[in-house]
């Protein structure tokens, strides 16, 4: 079993990877601010590890004796990053870079980061991306994800750290956090929960490909146990789904209409974006994945259930 590092492990993807790393037997740190202590987590086996990912002198003791380390932490989301691009260069991707060279230092065997699987491919006339299409990100969110993916190839070039970038899709599910404002499928819920109206941006017709979080973490977990064998790989359903879809089928899983509001789309928005699954699935195979119908009830139920 192999010594794992997960960075971010407070988060909503950290904390899910983090626990089926340990139920899977290998030995997890988990590494986040843990802000009074409070863990997502469930897994007692996880190693808390508190600090800061902008702290060098922290990322690097917690660095220290692991191999294989996955970089799930990110400073900035799409929104925020639009808002204030300068602060997703200065946190986001020079604190990535620092974790990279760390690594390397460490001799850390793989670094696994979690890249963009929409804003990194940007808007092209093409509807399905696989992993070979041109990357044409518009987005600071997107432009920041692939500087880290470039910053991959040169600690591998010059250090031999290898490392994959997972270009993940629009990921869902228990423990997704839409105080965050990321995540169209969480954040109408929660509203739905609190009685709130829901809001569309943009006509509805914006498609994207979702992945419920634990089918996503499934595929990672292969992963560590084979040795990938290429630098990227897209992790998505292969499916996409329109932002009408997406609340069609909300309107099922709770059994009853709601209101809507609309906001316009933002004009670093991609407006279609599928991926394609093939690379991964030749080398790893499939399983059956969560329907979108049954992948938002089974977050609507965790969420209701006391």
């Amino acid at each position: 079993m192999a010594r794992c590092l997960v960075i971010g492990a407070n988060g909503f993807l950290g904390s899910r990877l983090a626990d089926a790393l340990s139920t899977a037997g290998h030995d997890v740190t988990g590494f986040d601010r843990f802000r009074d202590g409070i863990h997502t987590y469930t897994s007692p086996d996880v190693v808390p590890v508190a600090g800061d990912f902008l702290d060098p002198d922290d990322v690097a003791a917690a660095v220290s004796g692991h191999e294989y380390v996955f970089h799930f932490l990110s400073t900035t989301t799409p929104a925020s990053a639009d808002r204030e691009p300068t602060v997703d260069l200065r946190t986001n991707v020079s604190a990535s870079v620092e974790l990279l060279s760390l690594c390397a230092a460490a001799g850390v065997r793989r670094v696994f980061f979690a890249s963009s699987g929409g804003a990194i491919y940007g808007p092209q006339a093409r509807r399905t991306f696989d992993e070979d299409a041109p990357l044409r990100p518009i987005s600071p969110y997107g432009i920041g994800k692939l500087t880290i993916e470039r910053y991959l190839d040169y600690y591998a070039t010059t250090a031999g750290l290898e490392s994959v970038a997972l270009r993940i899709s629009n990921p869902y599910g228990p423990r997704a956090r839409p105080a965050t404002g990321q995540g169209i499928i969480p954040i109408t819920l929660e509203r739905i929960r609190r009685g709130e109206p829901a809001v569309q941006v943009g006509d509805g017709s914006m498609i994207r490909d979702y992945i419920h979080v634990d089918d996503l973490v499934g595929r990672i977990l292969r992963m560590v146990d084979h040795a990938p064998r290429h630098r990227a790989y897209n992790l998505g359903s292969g499916l996409g789904h329109s932002v009408a879809d997406v609340f069609a089928a909300i309107r099922t899983v709770v059994g009853h209409d709601f209101a809507i509001t609309r906001a316009p789309q933002p004009a670093t928005f991609v407006d279609h974006v599928v991926l394609e699954v093939g690379r991964f699935r030749d080398e790893y195979g499939t399983d059956r994945d969560r329907t979108l119908a049954e992948g938002i009830a089974d977050t609507w139920t965790r969420m209701t259930t006391p």
